[in-house]
């Protein structure tokens, strides 16, 4: 599946309305309207909506042995090891940074890792304290939804809960 960076990918992008993606896609797998949908695409879709239920945020799992991984610009991001795409994506050109379980790219779009996956599913001959870590998925938004929020943002949001 190939994402539009800062956007999402065809078939949810950001800005989108609920209705207009499960139009298109179904009704997510989890009952009920809850802020984050997951649904039932290849790679697996996740969105969070917003209060007023418009896509804020379009995110991508791998898929790995075998199945249908996330690409830009004809790089594969899942299932591959984070540094290599880097590394890719670096070479045509994308600027990108590190956030703290990943990269942000320039034109909208996050890789990132859990830690859930290791080297070895990738290269068997990795040894068990390989730090390569795996790329796991892919968030798409646009590029400042990925910066770290400013001391006021946080001190706003604190202000907020109480």
């Amino acid at each position: 599946m190939e994402i539009l960076p800062g956007e999402g990918v065809a078939s949810a992008k950001v800005g989108h309305s609920r209705d207009e993606v499960e139009h298109r896609l179904g009704a997510p797998i989890h009952p009920g309207r809850s802020r984050r949908a997951v649904y039932d695409t290849v790679p697996q879709l996740v969105l969070t909506y917003t209060e007023d239920d418009t896509v804020e945020i379009v995110e991508l799992g791998y898929c790995g042995n075998g199945g249908e991984e996330v690409f830009f610009d004809d790089v594969q991001l899942t299932y591959r090891f984070l540094d290599d795409v880097v590394a890719d994506l670096a070479a045509k050109g994308y600027r990108y940074e590190p956030i703290d379980i990943g990269y942000r790219f320039e034109p909208g779009f996050a890789i990132w890792s859990m830690g859930s996956r290791w080297a070895r599913d990738l290269d068997p001959d990795a040894t068990e304290d390989d730090p390569r870590r795996v790329c796991e998925g892919v968030s798409v938004a646009p590029y400042d939804y990925f910066r770290p929020p400013t001391e006021e943002e946080i001190e706003a949001y604190i202000r907020k809960l109480r």
